[in-house]
């Protein structure tokens, strides 16, 4: 006997479990439940609930302080509160400098369906006002640019105006802010990042206190049929056990390298809310807990930013962000409005000596064949 799956709530307070059942939340890979006469209360088909995501969704939602639906991938996640807010004939407002994707899913799909999408710059976000829109969708800070948002301003005046606030906080996870607290009425996010930690899954999810928002997220994961696996679900619980400690890690470390970077003669720019002479250092003081682990460094050209990141022995050339290992890549290659020599650096959990010695080592090769 393996004992009993946690109730809602028992995640949070082990104590709460039965004598003998496990700690770690066990795996329920099932699409069928034994569901004899009224089947009300219990878990019935695996497209519409399963246990481990249950157990998971608690985790978040203790983190969000907020109710939490689950996804299969961030896109998922941000597709589900996007559907779930707008019909026919609302008009849309997103970052032109955000996550790729999240223009492509508005511009390819939204607005044949009959959605207006509009875009604008994350420096330039609230020019404009927000009157007509039914959704405000930000990013802060903006992936990969890294300009931040006043959330609570753009919240206030976006709900002035009518429109729902959504946030996508990718970038900053729920320790780095709080965008719920600030007056947004939906967070979106990709736990195929910092969350999982270790590149090995993809996940994302809903967060929102509007119970009728909530109502729609669900409906739709239950019949688009854009739900989680349960053992993607049950890795996700376990890198989150860790979030905390790494992002802290991760955070620090990003703060020395990006002071580095800086004062280095072979680096152009470094964009990093944490530099006080950021253009968005007061701001990222004001409504974020830490200044986050990604930092966007412009070298002098392609294949010098090329050249760098392939020599960095420290550094996984490769997309995506937030794994317990540095990572880097050359944005432009999808198609963002970034300069040629532009790299998005993840920074990850290494000794952060031994990994700024690799970093520098790299830029001295390229620089110097330049």
């Amino acid at each position: 006997m393996v004992g009993k799956m946690p109730k809602p709530g028992e995640l949070l307070h082990l104590r709460a479990l039965e004598k003998g059942a496990p700690v770690a939340p066990p795996l329920v890979q099932a699409s069928m439940f034994h569901l004899p006469g009224d089947p009300t209360g219990v878990p019935g088909y695996g497209r519409s609930e399963n246990p481990t995501w249950e157990v998971v969704e608690e985790a978040l939602a203790h983190l969000e302080a907020a109710s939490v639906a689950l996804f299969p991938s961030g896109m998922a996640a941000i597709t589900a509160a996007l559907v779930s807010c707008v019909e026919a004939g609302d008009r849309i407002l997103v970052p032109s400098d955000g996550y790729y994707a999240t223009r492509v899913l508005a511009e390819r799909f939204l607005a044949t369906l009959g959605v207006q999408v509009e875009m604008r710059p994350t420096v330039d976000f609230q020019n404009g006002g927000f009157d007509g829109f039914r959704v405000v969708f930000i990013e802060t800070p903006s992936n990969p640019g890294l300009d931040v948002i006043d959330i609570e301003a753009v919240s206030g005046s976006a709900h002035e105006a009518g429109a729902k606030v959504i946030v996508d906080n990718t970038t900053m996870t729920a320790f780095g802010q709080s965008p719920l607290e600030l007056g947004v009425d939906v967070v979106v996010a990709s736990d195929t990042k910092a969350p999982s930690g270790h590149s090995d899954l993809l996940m994302g999810h809903v967060a929102t206190n509007d119970d009728g928002i909530l109502g729609r997220v669900r409906e739709w994961r239950k019949f688009s049929g854009a739900i989680p696996g349960p053992s993607e679900a049950w890795l996700l619980h376990r890198g989150l056990q860790t979030l905390e400690v790494r992002f802290e890690r991760m955070c620090q470390s990003a703060e020395l390298l990006a002071a580095r970077l800086a004062a280095h003669d072979g680096v152009r720019l470094v964009r990093y809310p944490g530099l006080e002479g950021d253009p968005s250092h007061d701001l990222a003081k004001r409504q974020m807990a830490r200044f986050g682990f990604l930092i966007g460094l412009t070298l002098a050209d392609g294949e010098t930013a090329e050249r760098f990141i392939d020599r960095c022995r420290m550094l996984q050339p490769a997309t995506s962000f937030g794994g317990v290992h540095s990572s880097a890549e050359r944005r432009i290659r999808w198609g963002d409005d970034v300069a040629e020599g532009f790299v998005r650096l993840s920074v990850g959990c290494e000794p952060v000596e031994e990994l700024w010695s690799s970093i520098a080592d790299a830029l001295a090769e390229s620089v110097t064949e330049n």
